[in-house]
């Protein structure tokens, strides 16, 4: 595992360039670990340049009807999620299990064209806003997030102890929301709205919201948290 100074980010000196690992069903957000196995050739590829340089990957999502075309360069959502390469292990035939930190959301602005085996594209990062006209009202809904997590901690199983430790570090409201928005099975749809709202406090509402009408939520993986490896 690199020490924490390898996974830092400096977006000033991000090119925008993309590699993209779209997939059909599974949202990353910044401030999270998804562990994936690669094991197709384009993605071999894409995995074998970014260990030998920059360490990053996006997961981008499909838009609808990609099973049609999934060999080959179906639509993507615009939103998706920079990650890089926290650890690596090469398996035979050049399959790789990795574990992805997400960094920042990013927003694609073209697709590359395919000269190479995966796809690319140009990217722009997408900072949290936090707006200072809601500012006085944030704090109120920050706890309406955590005693609303922590209403349904108990289908957690063994996550239970780790979600109790994070919510006691005070981890600031856009955090706390890609952590709870990750670490639950909300479905795809609520996931890519939560991906695609840059706006903390409107995308904690979102949150807040299902929540508290008794939406049902399960935790992801057998034991809850993190997940399990996802395949390509």
């Amino acid at each position: 595992m690199p020490d924490s100074e390898d996974l830092s980010f400096d977006a000033d000196n991000f090119s925008g360039k993309a590699r993209l690992f779209p997939l059909p069903n599974l949202v990353l957000f910044p401030h999270v670990m998804q562990p994936l196995h690669i094991f197709e050739p384009r993605y071999r590829a894409m995995m074998e340049e970014a260990i030998e340089t920059d360490q990053l990957m996006t997961l981008a999502l499909f838009a609808p009807g990609w099973e049609n075309n999934y060999e080959g360069r179906p639509p993507l959502l615009p939103m998706a999620c920079l990650g890089r390469i926290a650890t690596h292990q090469r398996l035979p035939d050049n399959r790789f299990n990795l574990l992805l930190l997400g960094l920042k959301r990013v927003r694609m602005v073209r697709e590359l064209p395919p000269v190479k085996l995966f796809r690319e594209a140009q990217v722009e990062i997408c900072e949290d806003i936090y707006s200072s006209a809601t500012a006085p009202t944030r704090g109120g809904l920050q706890k309406q997030l955590v005693d609303s997590f922590k209403s349904i901690l108990p289908t957690l199983g063994e996550a239970q102890q780790q979600v109790d430790e994070l919510l006691g570090n005070n981890v600031p409201l856009g955090v706390l929301t890609d952590i709870v928005s990750y670490t639950l099975d909300l479905g795809r749809s609520l996931k890519e709205q939560l991906l695609h709202e840059c706006n903390v406090d409107r995308r904690a509402a979102l949150l807040v919201d299902f929540l508290q009408k008794g939406g049902k939520v399960r935790a992801l993986g057998r034991a809850g948290f993190p997940p399990e490896f996802s395949v390509n």
